[in-house]
């Protein structure tokens, strides 16, 4: 019983970082809004089921990397205020990591978009 506790200790914990960043953090909040967009297209699309799952991976993708910047940025203030070498290149490569989930987002959707069309005319 001890282990089910501590799996639904560790939901608690992920629910409250959900909520956390949504009510704290507008990037995720907009990566929300978007992922509540593509994900039900992704599902509806005439597409193979691993295309599909490709779209949707890209998306949780998104957010998965924006979770955790935000949880680089916050531990970064919380050790101090004062504008630091070491601090902006944490914030920054976080910053980076998200950029880099959005680009191989877009390029997923691109692709199966594309290969989707190429099967329709062909």
């Amino acid at each position: 019983m001890s282990e089910l506790r501590r799996i639904l200790r560790a939901l608690g914990y992920s629910r409250e970082g959900l909520a956390s960043a949504f009510r704290n953090e507008a990037a995720f909040r907009s990566e929300c809004w978007l992922a509540a967009l593509l994900l039900p297209v992704a599902l509806a699309l005439p597409l193979p089921l691993l295309f599909r799952a490709y779209l949707v991976f890209a998306v949780l993708l998104v957010l998965i990397t924006e979770l955790l910047n935000s949880a680089i940025e916050a531990t970064v203030d919380r050790i101090s205020s004062e504008i630091h070498p070491l601090a902006k290149r944490a914030k920054d490569m976080g910053s980076a990591a998200v950029f880099l989930a959005l680009v191989n987002a877009l390029l997923v959707w691109l692709l199966a978009l594309w290969s989707m069309l190429g099967h329709a005319a062909g």
